[in-house]
């Protein structure tokens, strides 16, 4: 049992309370002043500010960590993908396994418990990636939250040939269909059968939608008449969205309004669209991301995540959620009375949007996911992090760290005989 601790609710309140957790890893009662359970233990949380699990809904684990290996010289969006599809060609499973291990036990240990991957199914990378990320999502599901988004990536001269012949395979391992429409042959005709194949299998989308800053092409029409002509109202995510940014605000406006009535969210993702976008702008290059703020005051709900982890597409990253939405606040304009805000961008936002439900969250029979730092709130939280964090998965304590000034030693001074 958590005894006392001050406990984040979903509207971001925070109440003084018992957490008592089950054998098998789930929240049993919340409660103030809970009995204790014959043979339990109770741990003093008074202080405590008890948060659920951190949710990064958008990475690539399959490119995580190969930096040394895929140079990026252009540091654009197009010279990432070139590099990667080079590197996909010969990254065995074994390869994969390695490097993705290591970012999720990092990840986990600065505590996010939940991950939504974008893993390539192309002619490079073949199922590769796929087949080893659903090993690992196996491996570790008495620890972290793994889902799958097929990432049906397109290259010119086979499209509909590699879609056609792999998606619904893919969508067998996979938990959610994703591509790029921008960069497709026939972006409207592959955004279709994106869908199509979504609607097939019952599973959900999330899009690299619009991730440029050029208004005269952009695919929110297409994929939004998807979505209303398929039925995914509330099962569709559009990711990065940058040209929102470049677009006046009439224009950008009446697909807010449109994203609202289809119920589908967002997420942005600062690291890559701050690195890869404007930098062939002379003059005040644009930030790179949506609009981000006022997405997320329109009522749209917006998630925001790392993206790539030491790649070409991002060379940087930890796999702290928290970094990213301090990232989130400055690159997205938002304002400092909305530190609270950007808390919910990586807690229960991300959570809705990939669909965990009861599975997330501060709540009886939710997994005890959880982050126990000595902040006060989470905008303290958010602003400058915890000296003091314990990650608790399914229960478990998995991660501890202090952050403390070591005690000064004497100074050692020289002096002449």
């Amino acid at each position: 049992m958590l005894g006392g601790g001050q406990i984040v609710r979903d509207d971001g309140s925070v109440v003084r309370n018992d957490i008592l957790i089950e054998g098998n890893g789930r929240i049993a009662a919340i409660g103030p002043d809970l009995p204790l359970p014959p043979d339990a233990n109770r741990w003093d949380m008074a202080g405590t500010l008890i948060s659920a699990g951190f949710v990064d809904m958008h990475q690539h684990l399959d490119k995580t960590g190969v930096l040394r290996f895929t140079p990026n010289p252009s540091g654009t969006l197009q010279g990432a993908r070139e590099a990667f599809a080079k590197y996909a060609r010969t990254a065995g499973p074994e390869d994969i396994t390695r490097r993705a291990t290591r970012t999720m036990g990092r990840c986990l240990s600065r505590g996010t418990t939940a991950i939504r991957s974008h893993v390539n199914v192309d002619k490079d990378a073949r199922f590769n990636g796929i087949e080893a990320l659903a090993r690992l999502r196996d491996e570790w599901a008495d620890r972290l939250t793994l889902q799958l988004v097929a990432f049906m990536t397109p290259h010119p001269g086979q499209d509909f040939d590699c879609l056609t012949e792999n998606i619904d395979a893919a969508l067998a391992i996979g938990d959610v269909v994703g591509g790029t429409p921008a960069v497709s042959e026939d972006p409207a005709r592959y955004i279709d059968i994106l869908f199509a194949a979504a609607a097939r299998a019952d599973k959900p989308v999330d899009l690299h939608l619009d991730e440029h800053l050029d208004p005269a092409r952009v695919h929110f029409d297409a994929a939004l008449d998807c979505v209303e002509r398929y039925g995914m109202q509330g099962r569709t995510v559009f990711s990065h969205i940058s040209v929102l940014s470049a677009m006046p605000r009439a224009d950008a406006r009446r697909i807010m309004d449109r994203m609202i009535e289809l119920d589908v969210g967002a997420v942005t993702l600062p690291a890559a669209n701050l690195y890869l976008q404007a930098r062939d702008h002379e003059t005040l290059p644009p930030r790179g991301l949506t609009r981000v703020a006022e997405l997320m005051r329109e009522g749209v709900a917006v998630a925001t995540a790392s993206d790539n982890i030491q790649d070409p597409f991002v060379p940087t990253g930890s796999g702290d959620m928290l970094e990213i939405a301090r990232w989130t606040l400055l690159a997205g304009h938002l304002m400092a009375d909305e530190l609270a805000d950007a808390y919910r961008m990586i807690t229960s936002v991300p959570a809705r949007l990939m669909g965990l439900g009861g599975d997330h969250g501060i709540k009886v029979g939710a997994w005890a996911d959880l982050v126990l730092t000595d902040c006060i709130d989470t905008e303290t939280l958010v602003a400058g992090g915890a000296d003091r964090m314990r990650v608790l998965s399914r229960g478990r304590l998995v991660s501890e760290t202090s952050a403390r000034l070591a005690d000064p030693e004497p100074a050692r001074v020289a002096c002449a005989p």
